[in-house]
């Protein structure tokens, strides 16, 4: 299928307080409780990720093999965190498409619209390889989104080590909606050339996000203004997952990395965040 025979990528959709608080809570199990009905900043790729899930199906149904999604990188701009109750609208554009040796390497962009007007309230740049996708023809620019803004000073490092379970993952997989098999069947996993389920790369930067709101933005999950990230390697259960965390002087700029005994596992991620209300 080419671009100018897809059908609009469009989706409309209620999100409900259970959805939010299900949502939050699967991402920071093993941290205190969130604030009531307040959203995760990622919670706004639990959104997009149908519609661009939906739209490389269609792009890659001609193919005359099995094509697998690898999610490389992630980028997030957000001026307020998803409301209970809201009807957003999901639009997505595809920015580029270049062939690589594996296949194609795909740049999507995604806004989201709620109730307060016409304009995006948040907008996310997914950058993926569809490994096996011969037939796609290339086209624009996948150089990803914005540029991570620039940290002024440095503050005290901090680290958080997490290790997250087979429930922990499924938990994730049934509050985001995302149920790949290889999030939750070992064998299936194994087919796809894991040596065991791996958790979702969104869970690994939500827990992430989790973990700097409550050190450097008083829980207060509003504040994200941004985050991006590239992925590195599958993050398996029951081993280590260290969080560096890296502030800026003010805090406003945190810069993290997840790593396991094996290796990086996120890079180059980094959460922007605003002054807490009536700060400077």
């Amino acid at each position: 299928m080419t671009l100018t025979t897809l059908p609009a990528p469009v989706r409309t959709v209620t999100v409900t307080e259970p959805e939010i608080t299900d949502y939050r809570g699967a991402a920071r199990r093993g941290l205190p409780t969130a604030r009531p009905g307040q959203a995760s900043p990622v919670h706004t790729f639990v959104l997009a990720h149908t519609v661009a899930e939906r739209t490389v199906a269609e792009l890659t149904a001609a193919e005359p093999g099995p094509v697998s999604v690898v999610h490389l990188g992630q980028d997030i701009r957000t001026q307020r965190p998803v409301r209970p109750g809201e009807e957003v609208t999901v639009r997505l554009d595809v920015l580029g498409i270049r062939k690589e040796p594996r296949g194609a390497r795909i740049a999507l962009r995604v806004g989201l619209t709620g109730e307060d007007g016409p304009e995006p309230f948040a907008e996310l740049v997914i950058s993926a390889l569809l490994v096996g996708a011969t037939r796609l023809e290339p086209f624009g620019d996948i150089a990803g989104g914005p540029a991570a803004p620039a940290p002024v000073g440095a503050g005290a490092p901090q680290t958080a080590v997490h290790q997250l379970t087979t429930d922990w993952i499924s938990t994730y997989a049934h509050a985001s909606g995302d149920l790949n098999p290889i999030h939750l069947d070992a064998e299936a996993a194994r087919g796809a050339g894991f040596e065991t389920v791996i958790a979702h790369g969104m869970s690994v930067v939500a827990l992430a996000v989790e973990e700097a709101v409550d050190r450097f933005a008083d829980g207060d999950s509003a504040r994200v203004r941004g985050l991006g990230c590239r992925f590195s390697a599958p993050v398996p259960p029951d081993v280590p997952l260290e969080i560096g965390l890296q502030p800026d002087a003010d805090a406003r700029v945190v810069r993290f990395t997840c790593k396991t005994p094996r290796g990086a596992a996120v890079k180059s991620g980094w959460i922007e965040l605003a002054a807490p209300a009536g700060g400077a």
